[in-house]
C-alpha cells in the first residue's frame, strides 16, 4: 500500500517535468484488424504474468478510420508512468466509424483474444459520451465477458425510450459518472438507469459531479472533490479510488 501511494504521488511531478507529453506513441497501432485499434502494452511486460485489459471507447469526436482520433484525455491519464507501474495492464483503444455496435464488439473481442498473457477474468470497459453509451451497449450484448464497467456521461438511454435491459447488467459491477448540468446527455436519463438498478438490487455506483457539464471525461480516473457517489445496493464495493476499485473486480 505504501509503495502504491508513493507511485501515485509521482504523477504530478511527472506531468510538471513534461514527461507525459510523448504519451501517444505508447499506444501502438495494430495491423490487419477488423477495426482500427491502438494498444498500450503493460509496462515492464513479463510473459509469465497475466494482465487485465482496459477497453477504452471514444466519444463522437473520435469517430473515423484514421486510427488516431480515438485517443482522449483519459488515455493520457492511463499512460502516466506512475499509474502504469501501479496498475499494469493493456489499454485497448479501438476506433468506430459510427455508434458502437455488435460488429465492433466482435472485432474487439478478437483483438483482445490475440493479445499475449491476458487475464480473461479481468476485462474492464470504460468510455465517455458515445463511449459511455457504447459501454452500456457492450455489457448488455455480453455481460459475462466484462468484469467491470465505467460509463462517463453516457446515459444508456435513447431520446424517447430506454434501450437498457437492466436485468441483463445488474450483476456487472458498474461505476457510472455524470455531470449534473450535462445538456448533451442529460443527467436525468442516467438517474433513471440508476433508479432501475436500485429496484433490482444491482451492483452499480453513480458519481455525480456537482456543476459539471458534458466535458467531465478528465475526472473519473483521478477523481475530483465535486463528486458525490450513490450506491444501488449493499453489493457495491465501497472503494473510493477508481483505479483501485476497477482492479479489484474479477469475473467469477
Amino acid at each position: 500500500m505504501t509503495k502504491q501511494i508513493l507511485l501515485l504521488g509521482m504523477l504530478s511531478a511527472t506531468i510538471a517535468h513534461g514527461a507525459a507529453k510523448d504519451w501517444r506513441p505508447l499506444y501502438e497501432p495494430l495491423e490487419k484488424t477488423d477495426i482500427p485499434c491502438r494498444v498500450m502494452k503493460p509496462i515492464n511486460f513479463d510473459a509469465s504474468e497475466t494482465y487485465p485489459v482496459i477497453l477504452s471507447l471514444h466519444g463522437a469526436g473520435g469517430k473515423g478510420t484514421n486510427n488516431n482520433k480515438q485517443l482522449k484525455n483519459w488515455n493520457q491519464q492511463l499512460a502516466e508512468k506512475a499509474r502504469r507501474l501501479t496498475f499494469p495492464c493493456y489499454v485497448v483503444a479501438p476506433q468506430a466509424a459510427d455508434l458502437w455496435d455488435t460488429d465492433d464488439l466482435a472485432a474487439i473481442k478478437k483483438i483482445i483474444g490475440g493479445l499475449p498473457s491476458v487475464d480473461m477474468k479481468r476485462i474492464y470497459i470504460l468510455g465517455h459520451s458515445m463511449g459511455g453509451h457504447g459501454t452500456y451497449i457492450f455489457i448488455q450484448l455480453d455481460p459475462d465477458y466484462f468484469a467491470a464497467a465505467a460509463p462517463s456521461a453516457g446515459s444508456g438511454l435513447k431520446k424517447t425510450e430506454p434501450f437498457i435491459d437492466a436485468t441483463k447488467i445488474k450483476d456487472v459491477p458498474i461505476w457510472a459518472f455524470h455531470g449534473d448540468q450535462d445538456k448533451v446527455c442529460p443527467f436525468e436519463k442516467q438517474q433513471k438507469v440508476f433508479d432501475e438498478m436500485k429496484k433490482l438490487g444491482g451492483n452499480m455506483k453513480l458519481t455525480v459531479w456537482a456543476g459539471g457539464n458534458h466535458g467531465v471525461s478528465d475526472r473519473f480516473i483521478p477523481g475530483q472533490e465535486s463528486g458525490t457517489t450513490q450506491l444501488s445496493s449493499d453489493r457495491c464495493d465501497k472503494e473510493t479510488v477508481f483505479m483501485t476499485w476497477l482492479f479489484k473486480q474479477k469475473r467469477k
